[in-house]
């Protein structure tokens, strides 16, 4: 029952997630463009395009980070434990995901208290809080950390 409130739960964030990055990969394309036409054809800028485009390119990151985690994607070194039997690698996958799932909560927690820290913060061209920049951190995290607890309790078979 909790695999499938879980699944439940991560099929909604993940499509949320996609949505999202989807949509801050075309800001960030759209913006840099704009401003890259404005600069070499018009001679002039955009104030805010730098700052608007960073804060597209954090959220996108770290959006997309819980999908990388979900498909398997990210960077991983399996040169020794491709080796393991498969009961010892589905222990070893359990526990680093678990591990992982902790450590998660403390970037969640600690992007908390940074942002709470930096609310009153503005940024320089727009008129908006720098902690729009741990927010995504916080969501992300949050997902991953669904990603992996879901991995640690109920594991998919590894391949041989």
């Amino acid at each position: 029952m909790l695999d499938r409130i879980l699944t439940s739960i991560l099929t909604r964030a993940d499509t949320g997630a996609r949505y999202l990055v989807t949509f801050g990969a075309a800001a960030m394309v759209c913006v840099v463009s704009a401003q890259v036409v404005m600069r070499y054809v018009f001679n002039s800028s955009f104030d805010w395009a730098d700052e608007v485009s960073r804060i597209a390119f954090v959220w996108t990151i770290f959006l997309a980070i819980p999908l990388g985690i979900r498909d398997g994607t990210h960077v991983g070194i399996e040169l020794l434990v491709k080796r393991f039997p498969v009961p010892l690698r589905s222990l070893l996958a359990r526990v680093t995901n678990g591990l992982a799932a902790l450590m998660m909560v403390v970037v969640v927690w600690t992007s908390i208290i940074v942002a709470l820290a930096t609310w009153s913060e503005r940024l320089g061209a727009i008129n908006l809080t720098s902690s729009v920049f741990f927010l995504p951190v916080i969501l992300g995290a949050l997902h991953a950390t669904l990603h992996l607890t879901q991995m640690a309790l109920f594991p998919s078979e590894p391949t041989t």
